[in-house]
């Protein structure tokens, strides 16, 4: 079993200063058109500074009683430094623009660059789940901030993780891979090349994704490193941690007594799910996702399936109680359909309820639920939509905001679904009227 390294030293320092340092030298070799740019700028800085130094002394000083005003001579001395390194920046825009606005244009540049900016400076978000879901939320979030850290569970054993979870004893790569997808910055062609999955022959059924993650776990000798090879590959922004290292397994207890073992066998079974819990009983959490969540502004858990793919990484002991004595803004995204074999039936109240009887009551202090499902989702989508029934959900409060994906109305808009968590974290709300007696939800008006 490939169970990662526990250090967080992915990269070696040598080697990328190295190329750091060769690539400077390239941009400074004689002919390039920047050198010499470089040095005039240079020099106008240092006229500017003289001429600013000679103005603060003669302003401070006796002026003489004869002549041109002493500052006349030090404002012309900042008018020429100035001129030198606005020639300067013109001069490089001329030598480096060409490359750096190959392909796009001056103004969606300098967008660019602001948004960059801005992201930088965003909230720490940490995402907590699995599946499509987490991957629609990240696709979202990525645009707000690079702060942005998913946690995914590894009780997967079905499809192409699992065999490869059983044939090679590695953690399930298929949720990490969705996650670097998600939250890549590449070319629609790399993010394709991942998610392409073959369709004959021994690797019918595997993704090229996956079986590239397998691959940098044996290269690397990690599984934690081959996630870090795998996202630089698509320049992920932030980071994809695992909740565990631990080879866990999924069980639940249904509700007429039954134990079902293994993740993919729950929702098969399709009977009432009591509680959950972990073979091994009690499985060490990944201290780097102990830490993300402990340094975060903002915990979003879910959407997904609620039993398989968010409740795995909330049964992982030292993940709970992080999330316990985490000081942040804790959210749980409701499902917008219910999934069929886990939560037929179930309202807003009941994927709650179910949250809280599996961890703790205080587990988030805000639900997001759709606040517009439509009457029935139409033959050809399995499941109905979650409603809130007007219940009271003790602990929380209830957000009911526009968040479906208007094309697939089991799922929610990733832009739509950041807006409403960023909304309701920086406290930007417009409240509708509501009902008497539901004091504790709040509906965002778009």
């Amino acid at each position: 079993m490939h169970n990662g390294s526990m250090n967080n030293g992915y990269l070696n320092g040598n080697g990328n200063n190295a190329s750091r340092w060769s690539s400077i030298r390239r941009l400074l070799r004689w002919g390039v058109g920047v050198k010499r740019w470089l040095v005039l700028g240079s020099l106008g800085v240092g006229i500017l500074a003289l001429g600013f130094a000679y103005l603060l002394v003669k302003v401070f000083s006796v002026r003489p009683s004869s002549g041109f005003p002493a500052s006349i001579e030090a404002i012309a001395g900042m008018a020429v430094g100035f001129g030198l390194i606005g020639i300067s920046l013109y001069g490089l825009y001329r030598s480096l623009g060409p490359v750096l606005f190959a392909n796009t244009s001056l103004e969606k540049f300098s967008r660019t660059l602001s948004t960059r900016r801005s992201r930088v400076r965003g909230p720490k978000v940490v995402a907590i789940g699995g599946g499509t879901g987490l991957s629609v939320l990240l696709r979202g979030l990525k645009v707000h901030t690079d702060n942005l850290s998913a946690i995914v569970t590894v009780a997967d054993d079905g499809g192409s993780s699992g065999r490869l979870r059983k044939e090679l004893g590695l953690l399930p790569p298929g949720d990490f891979r969705n996650c670097i997808v998600a939250m890549s910055d590449t070319e629609d062609l790399m993010t394709n090349l991942f998610q392409y999955r073959f369709k004959q022959g021994d690797l019918e059924g595997h993704s090229f994704g996956n079986l590239f993650i397998a691959a940098m776990t044996d290269v690397t000798g990690s599984f934690v490193d081959a996630l870090h090879e795998s996202s630089q590959v698509l320049a992920v922004k932030g980071q994809i941690l695992p909740s565990t290292l631990t080879d866990m397994h999924l069980a639940a207890r249904m509700k007429d007594g039954t134990v079902i073992r293994g993740e993919s066998s729950i929702t098969k079974a399709g009977g009432e799910i009591d509680t959950l819990f972990t073979e091994p009983a009690e499985p060490v959490a990944y201290p780097y996702a102990v830490e993300a969540i402990r340094e975060a502004d903002i915990i979003v858990i879910g959407p997904g399936s609620l039993y398989t793919s968010i409740m795995p990484n909330l049964l992982v002991p030292g993940i709970q109680e992080a999330i316990k004595s985490a000081n942040a803004t804790k959210m749980y995204v409701c499902n917008v359909a219910t999934q069929v074999g886990e939560t037929d039936g179930f309202t807003v109240f009941e994927h709650v309820e179910a949250l809280q009887r599996n961890t703790f009551a205080e587990i988030v202090d805000v639900v997001v639920a759709n606040g517009t499902p439509p009457a029935d989702l139409g033959p050809q989508f399995f499941g109905k939509p979650v409603f809130h029934d007007g219940r009271q959900i003790p602990k929380t409060h209830l957000v009911l905001a526009d968040v479906t994906n208007p094309e697939h109305l089991v799922r929610h808009d990733s832009t739509k679904l950041a807006n409403a968590i960023l909304d309701v974290y920086h406290g930007k709300r417009k409240v509708k009227n509501l009902p008497a007696g539901l004091a504790t939800v709040t509906r965002l008006v778009s």
